[in-house]
Parts: structure tokens; C-alpha cells; sequence
């Protein structure tokens, strides 16, 4: 399974390292899935832990080496996601995922988020952390 992380996710498993965030690392490290994300994503992550958990920072560039960081979605793919009710910062993360062939987005943004939790867009699943590790544990 491709699991496109977005960037709460990934700042969370930095400065979280018992959370499920990091269990979904933990499941990559051991060949269950496969760990995605976007510059988007991984600049927004470094970004806020700069400012709330400085020393995590390390952390996150270490967990990089497990995620495969690909390329921004083209344009059209942002009008798209735009489209899903994103706001325009967010939008890009979605359509990343579209773009990437992620099978799962995995969010804990319920605020922009929650809307398409358990919903299929593109192909791309949107779970919370918890539902893609319950999941990834079932299969």
C-alpha cells in the first residue's frame, strides 16, 4: 500500500515518536507499505517544527530517508483538488497524492480535512492516522 503522508503527519512522527504517526514509519521501515509525501508537504512539516520543536528537526530529516518525496502536481491537478472543498494551502497535498498514485492520503487535519475522511477521491483514500494504521495492521 502507497500511503501519501501529509504534512501534520510527518511533523507529528518527528516530535511523537511513540504516537501512530510513527507507527506508520515503523510499518515502512518493515516492508508493509510504502511512505510518500510532496515538498509541499516535508517544507510545511520543517517549517512548524522550527517553531514549536526545534530539536525534532533532526528527526524528521532522518524519517526522510524513508519517504519517498516526489514532484508537485501539475496545475490542473490543484484547480481539481480546489474543487473538493481544499483551502488553497491544502489543496496542493491532495492533488500531490492524486498525482503520485498514493492508494491512501493519511491526514490528521480534520479541520480541512474531515470532510473526506473515508472518501475515494481519484483513486486516493483520505484516512486519519489512526484508521490507515488500523488498516495497515488488518492486512
Amino acid at each position: 500500500m502507497r500511503l501519501f503522508l501529509e504534512a501534520n503527519v510527518l511533523f507529528t512522527a518527528a516530535h511523537n515518536p511513540e504516537g501512530r504517526a510513527a507507527g506508520l514509519l515503523a510499518l515502512a521501515r518493515q516492508g508493509t507499505c510504502r511512505l510518500l509525501s510532496s515538498p509541499h508537504a516535508v517544507e510545511e512539516a520543517r517549517r512548524n517544527l522550527k517553531l514549536k520543536y526545534p530539536a525534532a528537526g533532526e528527526v524528521l530529516e532522518r524519517m526522510l530517508t524513508d519517504v519517498a518525496v516526489g514532484r508537485e502536481a501539475p496545475p490542473s491537478v490543484v484547480a481539481w483538488a480546489l474543487g473538493q472543498g481544499l483551502p488553497p494551502k491544502d489543496a496542493p497535498v491532495l492533488a500531490a497524492a492524486v498525482h503520485a498514485r498514493a492508494d491512501v492520503l493519511v491526514t490528521g487535519d480534520r479541520t480541512h480535512f474531515g470532510a473526506l475522511y473515508g472518501r475515494s477521491l481519484e483513486g486516493v483514500l483520505v484516512l486519519s492516522p489512526a484508521e490507515a494504521l488500523a488498516r495497515l495492521i488488518a492486512s
